[in-house]
């Protein structure tokens, strides 16, 4: 089934303009120059938050180096070969078939792809109606320029995302630690990077309660303040006239 729909993407690929062709050849490379820019600005939008988003923002571009490491290994295992060279009848790829060696399953840049958007999403989840589609696009052109089987994008995505979202939930913790202290540390490089944290909150004037309390103890031990005794007016003889 991956064969056919592969042959059917192929030939209506060939059948495209040439600045289609030269767009999608170009078009993976270019949406990983995206998501490096978007890594940039949404760390630099998290500076003056706190430890947590700042964690978040500094494990997404190191979560999406780990996630090619695992797509790495999966293919030195699988050792698929490319559908550019195995599947018979095909059209002949856009883009130049990668050496023998260089397996297909799964694709590596579908894998950074997946791996990026899953990032992103979870340090600025507002950007992921950007960078979800992004990374099926990216994957999806790997098909498009014949270099990849469709099962092939669609377990990089996957096997990206995933790595990303273990890989942050097991460093977050640690990561904010180091966020916070360095925060406290002394000023240096480490510290512009992980900003300067959000500001604290003006001080509000607290009544004191103990002073109250104690002006109310000390009253009811002397006992009620003594009432002024009125005095009616004494009564003058008046002359008559």
């Amino acid at each position: 089934m991956s064969e056919d729909l592969y042959r059917a993407v192929t030939d209506f690929a060939r059948d495209t303009p040439a600045w289609v062709h030269a767009f999608t050849g170009t078009g993976t490379d270019a949406g990983l120059l995206v998501f490096g820019v978007l890594f940039v600005a949404a760390w630099w939008r998290v500076r003056p938050a706190d430890g947590r988003a700042v964690a978040l923002a500094l494990l997404a571009p190191v979560a999406t180096v780990f996630g090619y490491a695992v797509s790495e290994t999966l293919k030195s295992l699988v050792d698929e070969e490319r559908p550019c060279r195995a599947v018979v009848g095909a059209a002949a790829s856009i883009a130049p078939c990668p050496p023998y060696g260089d397996w297909s399953f799964p694709s590596n840049h579908s894998a950074i792809a997946g791996a990026s958007a899953m990032a992103l999403a979870l340090a600025w989840r507002r950007i992921a109606w950007l960078t979800a589609p992004l990374a099926v696009v990216m994957a999806s052109s790997r098909v498009f320029v014949g270099v990849h089987y469709p099962h092939d994008v669609a377990a990089g995505l996957v096997v990206g995302a995933l790595a990303v979202a273990v890989f942050v939930r097991l460093l977050t913790g640690p990561a904010e630690r180091l966020v916070e202290a360095a925060r406290t540390g002394r000023p240096g490089a480490l510290r512009r990077l992980v900003g300067p944290g959000p500001r604290p909150a003006p001080a509000v004037a607290v009544p004191r309660q103990r002073d109250r309390r104690t002006a109310e103890l000390l009253e009811g031990a002397a006992g009620p303040a003594p009432v002024p005794r009125r005095t009616a007016p004494k009564r003058g003889r008046h002359r008559i006239p």
